[in-house]
């Protein structure tokens, strides 16, 4: 129980130095989670383009292994850094905190944290994020928040990706929105396509919305 206190303990130390961080250089951080191929990397690719101009955009991304969606932002004329977890199912507060080094926060207004592909273990460990959002495609099943509730509790915003591919698949975007409400009455929900941009428009006006309501 000790052991498993100190980890609490520096988990929260770590996330308490990153609101702080994060504060001083007035960045918005965004922690996205999902399951692995959700879409998050190509979301934030179509946020990097829409938002060019408006908001300088860095992005931080975790894996397991490799750095195949690094270099894939990268790509994008932003700065981005790979975390790798190796054995870790999440990204650990410490490693976010030590990543920040490797970001120039002066010039960076809206931070993306692209925790590993997972809906259990990033939700029980908070990254001192300002708003955290959960992305759901599709494709992998409207039953999402009911099998795994604690990342839509936990979560503010909820995004449905690959809307585009409705007509071929078996998935009832009614049952996730009132599912993730039932765990989460005031979650915002918005379905979203980054290929066609359908919703795209409305779920960045709302960050971007955040992120000058925190700098403001």
């Amino acid at each position: 129980m000790d052991v498993d206190r100190a980890i609490q303990q520096s988990a929260e130390e770590s996330g308490r130095r990153i609101r702080e961080r994060l504060a001083a250089r007035k960045v918005f951080a965004v922690n996205l989670i999902s399951s692995p191929g959700s879409g998050k990397t190509t979301l934030i690719e179509s946020a990097i383009d829409a938002l060019r101009g408006k908001k300088r955009v860095s992005v931080i991304e975790g894996d397991i292994e490799t750095d195949i969606d690094a270099a894939r932002i990268r790509k994008h004329g932003v700065q981005a850094h790979q975390i790798n977890t190796r054995s870790s199912c999440h990204i650990q507060p410490f490693l976010l905190l030590s990543a920040l080094d490797r970001i120039d926060l002066d010039a960076t207004d809206l931070l993306f944290v692209e925790n590993v592909g997972n809906l259990v273990c990033p939700a029980e460990v908070p990254l001192g994020e300002d708003v955290r959002v959960v992305a759901l495609s599709v494709t992998e099943g409207d039953e999402k928040p009911l099998k795994y509730p604690l990342v839509f509790k936990t979560s503010d915003i909820l995004v449905i990706t690959k809307t585009d591919l409705l007509p071929y698949v078996k998935f009832d975007p009614e049952r996730v929105k009132a599912a993730a409400r039932a765990v989460n009455p005031g979650m915002e929900i918005f379905e979203v396509s980054a290929q066609t941009g359908a919703g795209l428009p409305a779920l960045l006006g709302r960050i971007e919305a955040l992120c000058d309501r925190k700098n403001g």
